[in-house]
């Protein structure tokens, strides 16, 4: 199964909830595959520590931008290898304006040369509506998205789900909205409320466990881990299990 997981906007949790449901099934036996497709490549950082000397070749920058096969990583999680990203992958939106290839399509092409060897691939979307993302949401089955507490943030919603129903409609028929993860969630009443408009307009399609505002998960990424590795004890990380039992274990709980 490929999962994207996406945000119009920036620091909404979106790459730490990638690494954690990557490192998350890694740990519980899976073989996980995260492609990094945002150009700040935060997730590629956490997983590799050798990541300031890979050359943009060794990178998703040949794939989008060459056209070339995935180049594939093993990380320090077991279980888990890494697509990692590069900085020129800000430079796509540009490259793939006057490409005449089928642009939405590169990265769906050389992942389906490979995703038989994973039990899941996850995609960590850049936080924007790019043809980047339209790769990501082409080469998915299913999308998270993620939402923190605000007004701006609960009206991106609308405009993700617009981008999602024209992926559908023009490239991905059968790609599936698997729901709305609300996080950085606190006692403020901005993020109750928020929260409670989000489940009020989208009933269907919110998750039910929430993801806490949590100083563990950016220790844990100051550290170069996931947050299983660094504080497996934490709220953040039993939020989190939670989560992976929600999607992809609900048969089995039940």
């Amino acid at each position: 199964m490929v999962i994207s997981i996406a945000s119009q906007k920036g620091g909404t949790g979106k790459t730490t909830t990638s690494l954690a449901l990557a490192a998350g099934l890694a740990r519980r036996g899976k073989k996980v595959l995260l492609i990094d497709t945002d150009s700040q490549a935060n997730s590629s950082k956490v997983l590799l520590p050798d990541y300031q000397s890979l050359r943009k070749e060794q990178t998703l920058y040949q794939t989008i931008l060459e056209s070339k096969p995935l180049i594939i990583h093993p990380t320090t999680v077991p279980n888990l290898s890494v697509v990692p990203a590069h900085i020129l992958l800000a430079d796509t939106d540009m490259a793939l304006t006057t490409a005449l290839d089928h642009r939405e399509a590169r990265l769906k092409r050389q992942l389906d040369e490979v995703r038989a060897l994973y039990d899941y691939v996850f995609i960590d979307c850049p936080p924007a509506l790019s043809w980047l993302t339209i790769n990501a949401f082409t080469a998915s089955d299913g999308i998270i998205v993620v939402i923190a507490p605000g007004y701006f943030e609960l009206d991106s919603v609308v405009q993700i789900s617009k981008s999602i129903k024209e992926v559908q409609d023009y490239f991905n028929p059968t790609l599936s909205l698997l729901g709305f993860l609300f996080t950085m969630s606190d006692s403020t009443v901005n993020s109750k409320t928020s929260l409670k408009l989000l489940r009020q307009a989208y009933p269907d399609s919110v998750l039910t466990t929430v993801i806490p505002r949590n100083t563990d998960i950016r220790d844990a990424h100051f550290s170069k881990q996931d947050i299983f590795g660094d504080r497996p004890q934490s709220r953040a990380a039993e939020e989190y299990n939670r989560l992976i039992d929600e999607i992809f274990y609900a048969e089995e709980i039940k």
